[in-house]
């Protein structure tokens, strides 16, 4: 049996495959979330994956992940990029995902996710943002981090990245280092991300997923922000991929059966009601 994870993100898609094959690759998404689909497809039967054949399980997440037809399951960015992380840091912890339109804070506890915050209504404090400003400084994104490495961060104060671009080219005008422009940037991506972060009680274990994943210097500046340690993870951008590869069949290792699945099981919490029955009583009543 193969297990496939094929989560379509806003700038790039990652395919996770778990079982008789083990492989993982990614490729950029593209204007059509379609055609990737069809691209990774194809790759995945050169490879000897039929997504099409009974012994072959798909989970699809991801901005796109509705373009995946052949997909058996469609699920969620927060239960597979929970199910992904917890698998990369070995048990429970907080997931801090920096992806291409949102980025996302989410808390796993007993092995499922507790909590979560979501920032998708701005581009600013995610790797579009990063994006936009390495284009104008006309430099490639790793060339961002290098720079940033070498300079003193100014301020980009604006919330919204079109005035933040605006700052960006005013720095520029008057003649600012490369290098100090880049690292305030990132600091500013560092910021936003720990405010978000912060509006949660973090756990002890920490982990960065998503593009920005295996950069040490972004999960310095990120820990330096949290006065909690950031573990950077090589393999976190295929956190979401991962997860779903884990949630596509019960075989991939996990669980053996679905028996283990209720002997793992447990009650995070109940609700009592503190009101009276006559007051509960008189209140349905005139909803009626």
């Amino acid at each position: 049996m193969n297990y496939v994870g094929i989560d379509i993100g806003s700038t790039a898609s990652k395919v996770v495959v778990r079982g008789d094959n083990e492989m993982y690759f990614v490729l950029p998404t593209g204007w059509s979330s379609k055609e990737t689909t069809n691209i990774i497809r194809e790759r995945l039967k050169n490879a000897g994956v039929d997504v099409t054949a009974q012994e072959t399980k798909v989970v699809a997440t991801g901005y796109g992940r509705v373009a995946v037809d052949f997909a058996d399951k469609v699920i969620t960015e927060i239960t597979c990029h929970a199910r992904g992380g917890r698998e990369l840091a070995s048990g429970d912890c907080t997931i801090i995902d920096v992806g291409g339109q949102d980025t996302k804070v989410i808390q796993v506890s007993n092995g499922v996710v507790m909590d979560f915050l979501m920032n998708d209504k701005c581009s600013a404090g995610t790797g579009k943002f990063l994006e936009i400003m390495a284009n104008r400084l006309g430099i490639t994104l790793d060339e961002l981090f290098d720079l940033a490495k070498q300079g003193k961060s100014i301020p980009i104060s604006s919330l919204c990245t079109v005035f933040a671009e605006s700052e960006v080219i005013s720095y520029i005008g008057e003649g600012r280092a490369k290098e100090d422009i880049a690292a305030g940037v990132i600091e500013s991506v560092v910021v936003k991300v720990a405010q978000l972060a912060q509006r949660q009680a973090l756990a002890d274990t920490i982990i960065l997923t998503g593009g920005l994943s295996h950069s040490t210097y972004f999960t310095a500046r990120l820990s330096e922000r949290l006065g909690k340690h950031v573990m950077p993870e090589e393999f976190g951008r295929f956190a979401g991929a991962l997860g779903a590869a884990y949630l596509a069949g019960l075989a991939v290792g996990f669980f053996k059966d679905l028996n283990e699945i209720r002997d793992n099981w447990q009650l995070a919490s109940t609700f009592e009601s503190s009101m009276a029955p006559s007051d509960r009583d008189t209140l349905l009543a005139g909803w009626r």
